[in-house]
């Protein structure tokens, strides 16, 4: 018999966290993120939860944990998108549809007597996090924040009733030594625009971040399932990247000193995660010391140009000056996540000779 219950307790909580350790214990792309950091992003330090109420649900069979999820009410984006929706997220199951649908029940009731009239998911916790399950592109390893689960949870989706609402797109591409004439040109149009790039300034991480809080929520608000970055998302946001982010790849572009584009490439540090499996220690610490020169991959994580300033090649030249940079240790950038419909960002894209290689989808049902 498969039972449901909500992990309240520290000891359940760690029990949420421990579970996909078993879980992926044979897997070798499966590339966990600190322990202690997973702690802090469950726990009040993260802003989420002063909009949004969650639970965290826990299912076991025969004295075993055999998956879990969380249950959310965003109310940030009943607010901003008016819509009765609410979301499934940190989904993690045994290949077994009956422990699948248990799980998905018990958060669709849930979120139904919270006044929901659909559930969408998986969302970990929202659009400006880690979203939707792997559908394509099991070959390779995840990179750094990207979603990454078994091949089967496509097909238990589906068994469950849940339908696609959109699909995410990665592509990838080779770092060229020189970048394509049509971009070059493009990017020399802006600078005759007055555009400038920047490096930010790492003493200033969190102050930085204001730019591209303000060309984000300008860029992104008419996207599907866009949530408003807040002030307090911005400073846990700054506190998680400013570790990682390298200033000769993270770039304001401005105009007359205003922002009006921001980039962000990130070097992917799943391959350090992969060997500290969780833990921070001195083995730990000192694996990811050695590994970490061999880091060959970047993601672009942060991408934004403001509605005004959007077709000027202010995305073309940003990519240029973080191109000079990436190149000089790196070889290949992934770009996502991209919203499938979305055809100006992939046109430019596709620009660079990127090809496709993962796809993500968010799924959705009524309640």
């Amino acid at each position: 018999m498969i039972e449901v219950t909500e992990a309240k307790t520290d000891r359940e909580i760690k029990e949420f966290i421990r579970f996909p350790f078993d879980l992926y214990k044979n897997d070798p792309f499966y590339s966990p993120e600190l322990i202690k950091d997973q702690k802090e992003h469950f726990s009040p330090a993260n802003p989420f939860f002063k909009n949004a109420d969650v639970k965290f649900l826990l299912a076991r069979a025969g004295g075993k944990t055999v998956g879990r999820v969380t249950s959310i009410v965003n109310q940030q984006h009943i607010r901003f998108h008016n819509e009765k929706a609410g979301f499934f997220g940190f989904f993690e199951s045994r290949n077994d549809p009956d422990i699948a649908n248990i799980l998905l029940d018990t958060v669709s009731k849930d979120l139904g007597e919270a006044g929901m009239t659909v559930m969408r998911g998986p969302m970990d916790f929202s659009t400006n996090e880690q979203c939707g399950f792997m559908i394509e592109g099991f070959h390779e390893p995840p990179m750094l924040m990207t979603p990454y689960n078994p091949p089967y949870y496509p097909e238990l989706m589906q068994q469950c009733g849940m339908t696609k609402a959109k699909d995410l797109l990665a592509f990838i591409v080779d770092i060229p030594g020189e970048l394509p004439e049509k971009v070059l040109r493009v990017a020399r149009l802006a600078e005759r625009r007055g555009i400038k790039i920047r490096q930010v300034e790492k003493k200033r991480f969190s102050e930085e971040l204001y730019a591209f809080k303000d060309v984000y929520n300008d860029a992104w608000n008419t996207n599907w399932g866009f949530i408003p970055l807040t002030d307090d998302d911005l400073e846990y946001l700054g506190k998680r990247l400013k570790p990682i982010a390298p200033p000769e790849m993270t770039l304001i572009a401005e105009k007359d000193g205003d922002p009006v584009g921001f980039l962000g490439l990130l070097p992917d540090f799943n391959l350090l995660l992969r060997k500290m499996k969780g833990r921070l220690n001195a083995i730990s610490i000192l694996k990811a010391l050695y590994y970490q020169r061999t880091i060959t991959d970047l993601r672009l994580l942060l991408l934004g140009v403001k509605s005004a300033y959007r077709h000027k090649g202010v995305d073309a030249l940003m990519f240029r000056e973080a191109f000079k940079a990436a190149r000089k240790r790196h070889k290949r950038v992934e770009m996502s996540w991209i919203l499938e419909d979305n055809e100006p960002v992939i046109r430019i894209i596709e620009m660079f000779g990127s090809s496709l290689y993962k796809k993500y989808r968010i799924y959705e049902k009524g309640i």
